[in-house]
């Protein structure tokens, strides 16, 4: 029987495993409806996204806010003229915003929008990420589609049945890390569009961040962050039922991850420990 359990634990994958998450700070609860973290490494800023309203109404409400990665909340304000900002991207002294059908593009410099690119058939544009090459990559959740945008122009980079409710994308080496929203499965898509399976996660499932060679924190919507390869996924923070966990951040060099918290209004940080 001893010689049996062993065996079963170490299928599982995570037996001898220590990975963790321990507070570190809280905003205070002045963010409003924040669904996304973005970490500029150069100004050591957090950007925050947030819907301000509903989640799919175009009110002109939405805000990008700053935070220090003190906790510190610089404005509420920053970015202004959004409707409902979700998943960010940041590149090329650029900050890349999914707001429900188009993507807006945000100087890093100014905080001004310099372009709002509708895409064509979008209904509830959740997530970005960007590239090496600087192609931003834009997740629909209705629609099962993953949009592509380069120069200012937008075309679907790829579709499929299986995708139907995805919400976050990641740009890997080899293609694309996806999580999806409506059943918890996870998948990866290479650069010549093969889609397979990697592990399943949990329904409501929102972020994703790299912190290891084919492993990764998910985030569920409901209030969950859990450690992912391809044995499968330990939850790591439950928070359920009381506080949100939507688009995560993380920052390698500090261990840092960060949790916006939707209906909470504000983001949480904790130290990764594996």
């Amino acid at each position: 029987m001893k010689k049996a359990l062993v065996i079963v634990f170490l299928v599982s994958g995570f037996a001898a495993t220590s990975q963790s998450l321990t507070l570190k700070w809280k905003t205070p609860p002045n963010l409003p409806v924040p669904e996304s973290v973005a970490f500029e490494p150069k100004a050591n800023i957090l950007y925050v996204a947030c819907i301000n309203g509903k989640p799919d109404e175009k009110d002109g409400n939405g805000t990008i806010a700053k935070v220090g990665i003190d906790g510190k909340i610089v404005a509420t304000d920053w970015a202004t003229g959004l409707d409902a900002p979700k998943g960010m991207g940041i590149h090329g002294g650029n900050l890349y915003v999914a707001d429900i059908t188009q993507v807006r593009t945000i100087s890093l410099a100014t905080g001004k929008i310099t372009s709002s690119l509708e895409i064509e058939g979008a209904k509830f544009l959740n997530d970005i990420t960007v590239d090496k090459k600087g192609n931003v990559y834009v997740s629909d959740t209705q629609t099962g589609k993953i949009h592509v945008v380069k120069d200012n122009k937008a075309t679907v980079y790829f579709e499929s049945a299986e995708l139907n409710g995805i919400n976050g994308l990641l740009a890997i080496d080899n293609g694309l890390f996806i999580v999806s929203f409506a059943t918890g499965n996870s998948f990866k898509l290479s650069h010549d569009k093969k889609l397979t399976t990697f592990t399943k996660v949990i329904e409501g499932a929102d972020g994703i961040v790299p912190v290891g060679k084919d492993e990764y924190l998910v985030s569920s919507w409901h209030g969950e962050v859990y450690y992912v390869d391809a044995n499968g996924a330990k939850k790591l923070l439950d928070t359920k039922d009381k506080v949100n966990a939507a688009d995560i951040e993380y920052d390698p060099k500090t261990k840092t991850l960060y949790v916006p918290t939707f209906f909470a209004n504000g983001v949480d940080a904790y130290t990764f420990s594996k």
